[in-house]
């Protein structure tokens, strides 16, 4: 079929065009971009010589299969939010913010380092291991008469006690809380 490109009667129509279009292109460049088209040119050689390079080329594959792995997974989605969480994080986060946290983690490593606290966790694992042992040794019978002869004993109803009030001040310590 004969595009107006094509079409002529001697056949010479199509290297005029092409000669006019070149001439064209040449007078629309300007020397900024002929300069920028050569930057261009130039970095892509660079680049395309750099994949020449075995480390390069192999490198390049590597990340090209592991791209094709993460897509297959469905991970691709999730490394890309998680990437912008952590951006997002990372242009929220203020001197003071970083100043407080540093604060936190100082007093948090302080209380849990100091010779109190190390006392409290070593009496809740001898007392933990202690239970243990004992609940160990005497199997439940079972039945609500075992349980009724079991809270008739002083130690389980002081235990008992101890507990409804360790529950009433944390509650009440909550609430505390709730009203500041």
């Amino acid at each position: 079929m004969a595009t107006p490109m094509t079409a002529g009667a001697d056949g010479d129509n199509t290297s005029d065009e092409m000669q006019r279009l070149l001439q064209g292109m040449r007078e629309a460049l300007t020397d900024t971009m002929v300069e920028r088209l050569a930057t261009t040119a130039g970095s892509a050689l660079e680049v395309v010589d750099r994949l020449n390079e075995e480390d390069t080329r192999a490198a390049v594959h590597d990340v090209i299969d592991k791209l094709g792995e993460l897509h297959r997974a469905g991970a691709i989605d999730t490394l890309f939010q998680t990437v912008l969480l952590i951006h997002a994080m990372r242009s929220a986060v203020t001197d003071s913010i970083v100043d407080r946290l540093f604060a936190f983690v100082e007093h948090a490593a302080n209380t849990l380092g100091s010779d109190e606290m190390t006392a409290v966790v070593e009496n809740v694992l001898e007392s933990l291991n202690s239970a243990a042992e004992e609940t160990a040794a005497n199997p439940a019978n079972g039945g609500m008469l075992s349980t009724l002869s079991m809270l008739s004993k002083p130690e389980s109803q002081q235990s008992l006690q101890f507990l409804l009030s360790f529950a009433g001040s944390l509650r009440r310590a909550q609430q505390g809380d709730d009203n500041h």
